[in-house]
């Protein structure tokens, strides 16, 4: 697929974050009255995997998605609640696997897992090879800065300065906004260094090695809160794109997660999970 179009696609409204179960009350604590689901219990009209194993894989390198701790060396984050939440309701356990972002979605069609997830933007290059769960979050792309930058205000300002540069991932939507909606169009454009995570773009950023990384507004606020007075966002969003989990073309494991997606919205999960992880968590 054309991945202008994919760019084109993912900038075509102005919004603020919008994660599903409604961003427009996350700023304030999730309502105590919500359905709370009993720990252990399978819930109610959802189907009953009856304690299958689901190996799920991500890469640890998107806060507030997936990452470790740095003070306990735990992995966390809205997706490892998110998943472990979906197999409670469904009566099933979870392996959590680690591997790189570059052969995740091969190695999920391949059959290497049964589930993968990593803020996964849902186009239709990637339908072709994977199948996906319905969308679990929208989000949208800004500039992640260091907090003394003054050079540039907004996507017109930074492209129009042939020294400066980007920060990001091959592959990702970051990547591809960053060619088509910040810069020419080109992408091989010298101005866009390259990193395996997006965590490793963000120390670049720190050290002064790329003077922007483009990154959806939840990580970006992840990243902000753990680098207290470092990092800053600036300018309007430049993207929005849903993130999906994945897996192996006809698995039967893409029903039942949505099924427990949906219900997890009806009855406030999605919302104390946004809330836990974007307001409350504190690095």
């Amino acid at each position: 697929m054309n991945q202008k179009r994919i760019a084109n696609r993912v900038s075509i409204a102005v919004m603020a974050v919008l994660l599903l179960g409604g961003f427009t009350s996350c700023a304030k604590k999730a309502d105590s009255s919500a359905a709370q689901p009993v720990q252990g219990t399978l819930s109610a009209g959802l189907p009953d995997l009856k304690g299958r194993t689901i190996v799920a894989v991500t890469e640890n390198a998107y806060t507030p998605l997936n990452f470790v701790d740095p003070k306990t060396g735990k992995a966390m984050g809205w997706e490892y609640d998110a998943v472990e939440e979906i197999a409670r309701r469904l009566h099933a356990k979870v392996e959590w696997k680690v591997t790189a972002w570059d052969t995740m979605i091969q190695a999920v069609r391949d059959g290497q897992f049964d589930v993968g997830m990593d803020g996964i933007t849902i186009n239709d290059e990637r339908k072709a090879q994977v199948d996906f769960s319905i969308p679990y979050m929208t989000s949208q792309q800004f500039m992640l800065v260091r907090a003394d930058e003054n050079r540039f205000t907004d996507a017109k300002t930074f492209g129009a300065n042939p020294k400066l540069l980007i920060g990001s991932q091959a592959g990702t939507t970051n990547f591809y906004v960053a060619v088509y909606n910040v810069l020419d169009g080109n992408e091989s454009n010298p101005r866009i260094k390259l990193f395996e995570t997006f965590g490793a773009a963000v120390q670049a950023l720190l050290a002064g090695d790329v003077d922007m990384v483009l990154m959806d507004a939840a990580s970006s606020k992840g990243y902000v809160g753990a680098n207290p007075g470092k990092l800053k966002v600036i300018g309007d969003p430049l993207g929005t794109e849903e993130f999906g989990f994945i897996f192996k073309k006809g698995s039967d494991l893409v029903e039942p997660f949505n099924r427990a997606i949906e219900s997890m919205k009806a009855d406030g999960t999605l919302e104390r999970l946004n809330n836990k992880w974007f307001f409350e968590y504190q690095p």
